[in-house]
């Protein structure tokens, strides 16, 4: 029988507008205003919009559908928070179940996000997405996805995607657009878009989406092109520290790749030497002026939130030799973008008997529109993701002419395709995709871009500039490979062995993997297709014309990559941190997260295990709730030193005294550190960095280029406005500026302290006169914004979570916003805390990443295991699974998680039987 729950408006994946001169937001939105106005006008349509269009997109979760396809009976049993369980007894049928199911609840969501993997959301939401579409198509995420299809996947794994897509086209089959959703409805109103089959392919191309946004450092690789205009090199390297391996811990501190085998061995200490082509600067003065390729990779869709220090997470696995339950506990949470419906989906599958015939029983986190588990564990192992950041992408300069490209002193021809794009109320757009031997041209989709490479200083020995160079993106990602089978895999495997085969074709993206087995064994392994560059560290672009650059043939072979298992500490960490020591024989990237979160992750560890203490299933979610700030911890002893005159400033000043660095939503202390903090990096870096990485719309009076410009000008002002929208500008304040902060601790005359006299505050020139200075901005801006009474501050009402919906909920008029968005919530935590809910400095506190579902794993006793997601399980806006879980999330709360026959038929609320 229907659900009896009542909605106005579904929710969807990310999706977003295509570049454009003046931006509004790091995350692409798709402005959909004709949409927005149909939906307004539907609702003078009364009865029929509230109630009859609404209900209709109704899953039904109990009772019995017919479902083409199908061998025998499968159960789909529901909980109280709509979490499905789905029994079958056949890897045929449980994935045909798994695809009908997740189109239930998610299907607008996938149908989003496949038109945006495909380069189509023009065919959905008209002209405005072209750009978009333009660039997307010329990554050619879907043409790679349709390769691995065709020639690299194996024929289970085709298999499970095409039983998948069918139980998706089985629900699909006889309903119109406002039977499945009710966005299809108010999208009726502007065009006739109907929803067409899914295919395999769809979900594969999912795998590319997931990639980009954790490709590594191109946004670092940009910035430090961009930061020449302003800054010299010193200065650039100071912004960019080191690792500081001195006092955070890698994830592998045993083990190298052993001379005697060339491979990695967790026993060996026979180390190799680094290649030093691999560390060695690239070609002198090879930077660029590249703000128009930063402003369109800005604007393209990043699903899983903003690219940079933001996209991470914790995980962490505890030997059961250290446990309360005798058996190793695994904790996971990811940080990414907060989205309506959350990214994940929570799922079990279950074969009613594994056999060579049905062979999953597993349960975790799933991605709507791909079969599988993502994040989860079977019958004997325990498995988490946390992102490696390994350096996968290469900017290259090309000299190109109608002809080809240069390379070698010799014209190359472009290989070409053509793209048509289909608009929905409008004429077909065509571009032409020209690509070197080191990727598509992606400078060929902007006009803006056609200039880029014009004033790049370059060596003698490169090549006339003319109208510059073109900028072509070489990516691991661009060549078909084996993540899908990657993912069937690891739901299969059954020990440390079967992990790592399964890991070695989990080629992107590159992920930090922590196990655990029934056994009592934990492990590691960074897996990953990781290239080998013959000159040159990735940190800036490359000569393109020369095959003295590039990649080599072969990527780091994997059995050369670290792992570790059964080390002898006894529990493992991951959170983004560098993945071993600087005597590592091959670079994994330049620009590792700096630490912070995983050195407090292994303190918490350590201290709990001091004299003998076993750490249990509630101290693992402690943990991942933690949220002390070590800049905090490094600035707030300074700042109480500084003698403060004005007695406002002071009252604000006395907030830090005593403070314990925690912070709690309720905390007036970190509120005012945090603003302290931000009004440092504002003074101290933010003025000094170029328009390009500077929040939109703040404006500064500086002296031009030395470069540009007659000499008797240089010393006139110009008025410079930011370019970068707030929740991707600099500094952005992670644990990246804590280094350059620490570095620069014990140099109170630096020059970085100096910053120019404003209206009311003289020019400060030294460290302390500069934290004088952000301590009274900081004062001032949080009563602006709370209050002049201190004593009504706290730190969540700065930082808080606002829930979107992903199309209609990101702009529009408000009535609709409220109808579909939810929140805000205060917020606890912060940047480069545990409790990762990150925020931008130099934009504002919003949250804008979070930790997107949270989970301890109680390996071998599985339903004392707990888990959450960020919202629920439905993407139906008013179901009661559209955020049921979010409030118990906001407080740190987990749900049981059932995953046996008797406890899953003990939470059990709604039985569906799927029938042939």
């Amino acid at each position: 029988m229907p659900a009896t729950t009542t909605a106005t408006s579904g929710a969807t994946g990310t999706a977003g507008s295509g570049p454009r001169k003046k931006k509004k937001g790091r995350r692409a939105r798709l402005l959909v205003i004709v949409l927005v106005l149909a939906l307004v006008a539907g609702i003078g349509y009364g009865a029929y919009w509230s109630v009859s269009t609404v209900r209709a997109s109704y899953p039904q979760t109990s009772g019995t559908i017919r479902v083409d396809g199908l061998d025998g009976n499968v159960e789909v049993k529901r909980d109280g928070y709509g979490i499905p369980q789905i029994y079958a007894d056949s890897d045929a049928d449980l994935f045909r179940a798994q695809g009908f199911v997740q189109a239930q609840d998610r299907f607008w969501e996938m149908d989003v996000r496949r038109h945006l993997t495909a380069g189509r959301l023009s065919e959905m939401f008209g002209s405005g997405q072209v750009e978009t579409d333009s660039f997307l198509r010329t990554l050619g995420w879907r043409k790679v996805a349709q390769e691995e299809y065709d020639t690299v996947l194996s024929e289970e794994t085709k298999k499970n995607l095409q039983a998948y897509a069918d139980g998706v086209n089985a629900y699909l089959k006889g309903r119109d657009g406002k039977d499945i959703s009710v966005e299809y409805a108010a999208l009726g109103f502007t065009n006739d878009y109907k929803p067409s089959e899914w295919t395999p392919v769809d979900s594969v191309a999912w795998l590319k989406a997931m990639a980009w946004d954790l490709r590594g450092n191109m946004q670092d690789e940009i910035d430090r092109s961009l930061m020449t205009s302003r800054l010299d090199a010193d200065q650039i390297e100071q912004l960019y520290p080191d690792y500081p391996y001195d006092k955070h811990e890698p994830i592998v501190t045993e083990g190298a790749v052993s001379a005697l085998t060339g491979k990695f061995d967790p026993a060996a200490t026979d180390a190799g030497t680094v290649d030093p082509n691999a560390v060695a600067g690239a070609t002198e003065g090879l930077n660029t002026q590249l703000g128009a390729l930063s402003d369109t990779l800005d604007e393209i869709p990043a699903l899983l939130g903003p690219n940079g220090n933001g996209i991470g997470s914790n995980s962490w696995v505890v030997s059961g030799r250290y446990t309360t339950t005798n058996k190793p506990l695994l904790a996971n949470d990811p940080h990414l973008a907060p989205m309506l419906p959350s990214l994940w989906y929570q799922m079990g599958l279950h074969c009613r008997q594994v056999s060579e015939t049905c062979k999953y029983d597993t349960a975790g986190y799933t991605f709507s529109g791909m079969p599988g588990v993502i994040i989860g564990h079977n019958q004997d192992i325990a498995w988490g993701f946390t992102n490696l950041g390994a350096d996968v992408t290469d900017l290259f300069l090309e000299k190109v002419t109608t002809d080809g490209y240069l390379y070698d002193g010799k014209t190359k021809p472009f290989t070409v395709r053509e793209e048509t794009i289909k608009v929905a109320g409008g004429k077909d757009r065509h571009i032409t995709v020209r690509e070197t031997n080191n990727g598509p041209l992606v400078s060929d989709r902007s006009s803006e871009l056609e200039t880029v490479g014009q004033k790049a200083p370059v060596t003698n020995s490169a090549p006339d500039r003319a109208d510059g160079y073109a900028v072509a993106l070489k990516w691991t990602a661009l060549q078909p490979g084996h993540s899908m089978d990657a993912v069937f895999e690891l739901n299969r495997a059954k020990d440390f062995t079967s992990f790592r085969q399964a890991a070695r074709h989990f080629e992107v993206p590159s992920q930090n993997l922590i196990y655990a087995d029934t056994k009592g064994n934990i492990g590691y392994q960074a897996p990953g297709t990781i290239p080998v560059r013959k000159q040159g560290d990735g940190t800036t672009p490359s000569p393109g014309w020369s095959s003295a650059y590039g990649w080599k043939k072969d990527p780091i072979p994997f059995d050369e990559l670290p792992y570790e298992y059964n080390p002898k500490r006894g529990y493992i960490v991951t959170a983004n941190q560098a993945v071993i020591g600087e005597d590592y024989p091959y670079l994994l990237t330049k620009d590792w997260g700096y630490g912070s979160r995983s050195q407090r992750i292994n303190d918490l560890i350590q201290s709990k295990l001091k004299g003998g203490g076993k750490i249990s299933t509630e101290d693992m979610q402690k943990m991942q709730m933690d949220n002390t700030s070590e800049i905090a911890a490094l600035l707030v002893p300074e700042l109480l030193k500084i003698n403060i005159a004005d007695k406002d400033v002071r009252e604000a000043q006395k907030l830090l005294e005593g403070w314990d660095y925690t912070q709690e939503a309720d905390s007036a202390a970190a509120a005012y550190f945090n603003g302290v903090w931000r009004n440092i990096l504002k003074l101290a870096f933010g003025d000094k960095l170029p328009k390009e990485l500077r929040v939109e719309g703040e404006c500064l009076n500086v002296r031009p280029p030395k470069s540009s410009g007659p000499v008797d000008e240089q010393d006139r002002l110009v008025r410079e406005c930011g370019r970068r929208s707030p929740d991707s500008a600099q500094p952005d304040g992670g644990d990246r500026w804590y280094q350059v902060v620490a570095n620069l601790m014990d140099k109170p005359d630096s020059e970085w302290w100096k910053s120019p006299r404003s209206r009311k505050d003289k020019a400060t020139e030294t460290r302390d006169e500069l934290f004088a200075r952000a301590m009274e901005d900081a004062r001032w801006e949080l009563t602006a914004k709370l209050g002049k009474d201190i004593t009504t501050w706290n730190w969540g009402r700065l930082h808080q979570l606002t829930l979107k919906n992903q199309t209609l909920g990101t702009e529009g008029p408000d009535l609709i916003q409220r109808l579909l968005n939810r929140g805000p919530w205060d917020l606890g935590g912060g940047e480069a805390a545990v409790n990762a809910t990150g925020w931008n400095a130099a934009g504002g506190y919003e949250v804008i990443w979070v930790p997107s579902m949270r989970m301890v794993v109680n390996v071998g006793d599985w339903d004392k295991s707990r888990w959450i997601n960020l919202t629920g399980a439905s993407g139906h806006a008013f179901s009661a699974h559209y955020t049921d879980q979010t409030d118990k999330w906001v407080n740190g709360e987990l749900l049981p998680w059932s995953y046996g026959t008797n406890a899953v038929a003990g939470t059990t609320v709604d039985t569906l039987t799927l029938k042939p």
